[in-house]
C-alpha cells in the first residue's frame, strides 16, 4: 500500500531540506534511484516517521462488521476459506480482521470504503471479489493432454 498524504506531509514538514528527505527515501526503500515520497510504501513512510521522532500511522480500520448481518457473516466465512484466518483457543479458526483490513486498503479491493458504510451493490461487488479469490485458490491446475 502506498504512503498516505498525511505521512508524506509529515515527512516534508519534519525534514530540514529536500536533500535530507531524498536520503531518507533512499534509506527506507533501499533503492538509490527513488527520491520522492510518492515512491514510499505505507510501512516505509512509517519507518521514516519513527526515525525522525514522529508517531507511526495506523491504517483506518475498515473491517468492522455487523454480526447480525448475514452478508457480513458470509464475508467472514470467505476470509476463513481464503486463508485469512488465525487460530483462537476458544473458537477454533476465526477470520483475521487485520488481514482483511489490509486487503481492503490495497488496490486489489474493488470498494474503497468501510464495510459498515457499503450499500448492497458495493457489498455484492466486494463479496464477488472475495469469492473470486477463494475460487482461484482452490481451482484445479490444468493438466497436459496426452
Amino acid at each position: 500500500m502506498e504512503a498516505t498524504k498525511d505521512q508524506k506531509r509529515l515527512i516534508h514538514i519534519n525534514t530540514a531540506n529536500r536533500d535530507i528527505k531524498e536520503e531518507f527515501v533512499q534509506w527506507a526503500t533501499d533503492d538509490n534511484k527513488k527520491i520522492s515520497c510518492d515512491d514510499l510504501s505505507f510501512d516505509e513512510a512509517n519507518k521514516i516517521l519513527v526515525h525522525i521522532g514522529q508517531k507511526p500511522h495506523k491504517l483506518a480500520f475498515r473491517a468492522k462488521f455487523d454480526k447480525t448481518n448475514p452478508r457480513h457473516k458470509y464475508i467472514l466465512s470467505l476470509c476463513i476459506q481464503r486463508g485469512m484466518s488465525h487460530r483462537s483457543g476458544k473458537y477454533g479458526y476465526i477470520a483475521d480482521l487485520d488481514a482483511l483490513n489490509e486487503w481492503m486498503h490495497s488496490n486489489k479491493c474493488p470498494v474503497q470504503k468501510r464495510l459498515m458504510d457499503m450499500d448492497n451493490d458495493e457489498l455484492s461487488t466486494f463479496i464477488g471479489a472475495l469469492e473470486g479469490m477463494t475460487l482461484s485458490k482452490y481451482k484445479k491446475p490444468k493438466t497436459a493432454k496426452k
